[in-house]
């Protein structure tokens, strides 16, 4: 992780939106009360969350409505790493490939890229992979999250 001298605007901007944001929104800061946010420039961030029972299916595996979350979360983390904006609109859209399991004590990372960041609608990709070895690992999970975000974009000085 880097240091706070050594973060990016984006890293701080991102970090600040979790420590104020997340609190605010029971479902997010139920889950992901632990993330780590370990990287973010202009339209791309990393995160890190350990995984707990909170996390799970019946069956033990990382629930598909938390990819789902995640996903949300990430897409709006996505669109505020584009131009330092405190909001980022409301979801128009997501979707979630789920490609394989996670378990709890497992570590994953989240990726968040925008991918384009328009006047009304953002649209965003998210990548979500296990952590092998302190390292990224194989896929779990990928999704597409738009967003309405005409409003959200940060005032111009005057």
């Amino acid at each position: 992780m880097a240091t706070d001298a050594a973060k990016s605007p984006e890293h701080a901007h991102i970090e600040h939106l979790v420590k104020t944001k997340v609190p605010g929104s029971p479902i997010y800061a139920f889950l992901l009360t632990p993330v780590q946010i370990t990287g973010a420039s202009k339209g791309h961030f990393t995160a890190r969350l350990p995984l707990s029972q909170n996390h799970m299916n019946s069956m033990g595996s990382l629930h598909g409505s938390v990819s789902a979350t995640i996903v949300d979360w990430a897409g709006g983390m996505a669109i505020a790493t584009f131009d330092i904006r405190a909001g980022s609109g409301v979801s128009v859209d997501i979707h979630v490939t789920y490609q394989s399991g996670a378990k709890v004590g497992d570590e994953i990372e989240i990726e968040g890229l925008a991918e384009k960041v328009g006047g009304s609608l953002a649209f965003t990709k998210i990548n979500i992979y296990k952590v092998e070895g302190g390292e990224r690992g194989k896929i779990v999970a990928t999704g597409t999250h738009t967003k309405f975000v005409k409003g959200s974009e940060p005032k111009k000085a005057v």
